[in-house]
């Protein structure tokens, strides 16, 4: 088994770079079965927003969780690597 990488720069572009990759495919599998100018809040009115709105704001809060999914990952793994 390899040793973690110990510079900041290196480890946090190990968590973003997967989380980036991961979080376009997420992306792709969604927008193909769902609509964006058919979202609606919880049932309520529709959202208003441009479609390219829409895609960017999902990629960008997939790509948040998947890279605080990968954080927590890579804590519990190496917690001695801060």
């Amino acid at each position: 088994m390899t040793s973690p990488p110990t510079d900041r720069p290196t480890r946090t572009l190990c968590i973003l770079w997967p989380a980036f990759l991961m979080a376009g495919v997420l992306e792709t599998l969604v927008f193909a079965v769902v609509d964006p100018e058919h979202l609606q809040w919880f049932g309520a009115a529709p959202i208003e927003w441009q479609p390219t709105t829409v895609y960017s704001v999902t990629f960008l809060m997939f790509w948040m969780v998947i890279s605080l999914a990968s954080s927590i990952t890579q804590f519990l793994v190496h917690p001695d690597t801060r």
